[in-house]
């Protein structure tokens, strides 16, 4: 018997920019009575149905994105006399959905971190649950992972999880309905640790893959102090002091490392915590711009954000920190005119964006413009083949339409046109020369050209071209970037790489009361700190 962890995927490139976390979570979850589990990422190579035998146990996560290959591969997988479990935010949110499809056995819904071992010894009893609840475990429940069963050879980025949840409400995300809007903190000595590890196996780029890295603003501490809200300001103070002393340790880490995360735009405003993250090496940060309008912002709830002038403003203030932002822009929302499309990528340029993504209108499950979105349809309901356009992930992906909602003004096609121009325009060769100068040297200025284009074709090429000679000629050019990358980001390992040597003390509303002690009283006044001895 063997437990496999797979990773879904139509499109397999040999390498991959980053590794995907949740495969060496699970793999740390696994009991060990069921053996080391084999781990197979399809964005690397698909899976040999032959390697599953009858009574094996497959873990499938899938997200939207991914699902429909997902249940093709649960499918095999049963028919090949195995037990099939499915997991991931997709499954979380339409379990019936993955039993029925899919063919599973059993469905785990949120966090797999303490679930997934129960799973596996259900099934080694043949009994297994149809529903599992994992929930949403506290950070110090987090898992390390076991990249001891990384192939090393394929992975360019390895990913570390710091926090999950975050507490905007934007209409476009689900993260804030699976993850909840509380941030749930991994305790730094432990992210420390995994770092670590990684570094010794020759790992220096590092993404922090966190829903919110900047989960306190300025003005949510602002706010509690004028509402006199001394819990609430107690809560956020210890949050932020958390982020702060995990920036400090990383500060302390090999030079040579970089590190690269996901913060909101509300984080240009905060230049002491700009310049930690740049103090601790964190080089980069995937910013939520979305529009550049305020009527755009406030579609998608999030008119926190600047837009124009004041937009390129804030955003060249990150760089100013020594922080390289990769923006992230929305096209066709209902504001949208011909005219935006230009403007963005103008913006974009404008304000120094070092790498950009731009995306079209995508109703993913789980939000407000989904929920909307899905009672619109129930009125008079659109279908493709015999699938309704509200389960557009069931949709064959050759047949499948690359925009779900009508726009007031422009056609499907006429967004897709003028986003795949943008991206041509952001990323053509002199715009991404000009920007690589950024880097120190000239290894560096090379690795961020073939990044830029490796981005470039994953993610546009691959994505949005409806044409299919096009797609076959990104894929296999984004194949040969992928492995040059590849060599370009190795590091040399550093097996003699040590972590701090962590001690407790009483300090700090940080860390959970220690059990021992008797009674609540003692428990409310006392608190365990992490500290490294010096």
């Amino acid at each position: 018997m063997s437990v496999h962890l797979v990773n879904p995927s139509d499109n397999s490139f040999g390498t991959a920019v980053i590794t995907p976390r949740w495969l060496f979570v699970l793999a740390a979850a696994t009991p060990e009575s069921a053996g080391d589990p084999i781990l197979v990422d399809e964005s690397l190579e698909q899976i040999v149905p032959e390697a599953i035998m009858p009574g094996d146990i497959v873990g499938i996560s899938v997200h939207t994105g991914n699902a429909l290959r997902g249940y093709e591969v649960g499918r095999m997988a049963r028919e090949r006399g195995a037990w099939v479990i499915y997991g991931g935010i997709h499954a979380t949110l339409f379990p019936e959905e993955a039993l029925e499809r899919g063919n599973a056995h059993a469905v785990v819904k949120g966090d797999g971190d303490l679930a997934w071992g129960k799973v596996v010894i259900d099934c080694l009893a043949g009994s297994p649950e149809k529903i599992y609840e994992g929930g949403r475990i506290e950070g110090d429940q987090f898992l390390a992972a076991r990249w001891d069963l990384m192939p090393r050879d394929k992975y360019m980025w390895a990913s570390v999880q710091t926090i999950r949840g975050c507490p905007k409400h934007c209409s476009f995300c689900s993260v804030w309905r699976t993850d909840g809007q509380k941030p749930r903190q991994r305790r730094f000595h432990k992210v420390i640790d995994e770092i670590v590890d990684l570094r010794r196996i020759g790992f220096r780029f590092i993404a922090l893959a966190d829903d919110n890295f900047y989960p306190v603003t300025l003005t949510d501490l602002r706010l509690a102090r004028e509402q006199n809200n001394l819990a609430k300001l107690e809560e956020l103070t210890a949050i932020r002091a958390e982020r702060f002393q995990l920036m400090e340790e990383l500060a302390k880490l090999p030079k040579d490392m970089v590190f690269f995360t996901q913060i909101t735009m509300e984080a240009g405003e905060d230049g002491e915590y700009l310049d930690a993250m740049r103090k601790a090496n964190i080089k980069g940060a995937l910013v939520g711009v979305e529009a550049v309008t305020p009527e755009g912002l406030k579609t998608v709830f999030k008119d926190f954000n600047y837009s124009g002038d004041a937009l390129a403003k804030q955003l060249q203030t990150f760089k100013q920190h020594g922080v390289h932002v990769l923006g992230s822009f929305i096209f066709g929302l209902p504001t949208d005119k011909p005219a935006t499309f230009d403007a963005t990528v103008e913006m974009a340029l404008k304000a120094g964006v070092t790498f950009a993504q731009f995306v079209m209108m995508t109703p993913f499950p789980g939000t407000i413009d989904f929920g909307r979105w899905e009672k619109e349809q129930a009125k008079d309901p659109t279908l493709v083949g015999d699938v309704p356009i509200t389960r557009y992930w069931l949709i064959p992906t050759e047949v499948r339409p690359k925009m779900f909602t009508p726009h007031p003004s422009m056609s499907s096609d006429e967004i897709r046109e003028r986003t795949q121009k943008v991206w041509d325009r952001f990323y053509n060769w002199g715009a991404i020369w000009q920007r690589s100068a950024c880097t120190p040297t000239l290894r560096a200025r090379v690795a961020f050209v073939f990044l830029s284009k490796l981005y470039r074709q994953m993610y546009a090429g691959t994505g949005i071209s409806t044409d299919s000679a096009r797609r076959k000629k990104s894929k296999t050019w984004a194949r040969w970037t992928a492995k040059q990358c590849r060599k370009l980001f190795q590091a040399k390992p550093m097996p003699q790489l040590q972590s701090p040597a962590w001690e407790l003390a009483f300090a700090s509303p940080l860390i959970r009361r220690p059990a021992f002690l008797e009674n609540e009283q003692q428990r409310e006044a006392s608190t365990f700190v992490i500290i490294p001895k010096s």
